[in-house]
């Protein structure tokens, strides 16, 4: 059983002309940087488990789907 656990890291993102907001990079806690293949979806939506509101990311990184989100 896995735990879900609000953890904040720093991204790199860029904009598009339009404004939008997509990440391209992410560095974890210990360091480690991991470059986001692909944004699959993004939607308003609240972080149920963890808490928190804004916008959620559902990104591929190293060929794994994972949930990225940006609060406001």
């Amino acid at each position: 059983m896995t735990s879900q656990t609000k953890v904040y890291v720093a991204v790199i993102a860029s904009f598009s002309e339009d404004g939008n907001l997509f990440p391209r990079r992410l560095r974890w806690e210990d360091g480690r940087e991991y470059s986001i293949e692909k944004v699959l979806d993004v939607r308003p939506a609240a972080a149920l488990k963890a808490g928190g509101q804004g916008d959620r990311y559902t990104v591929q990184i190293n060929g794994h789907q994972s949930y990225l989100f940006f609060e406001r």
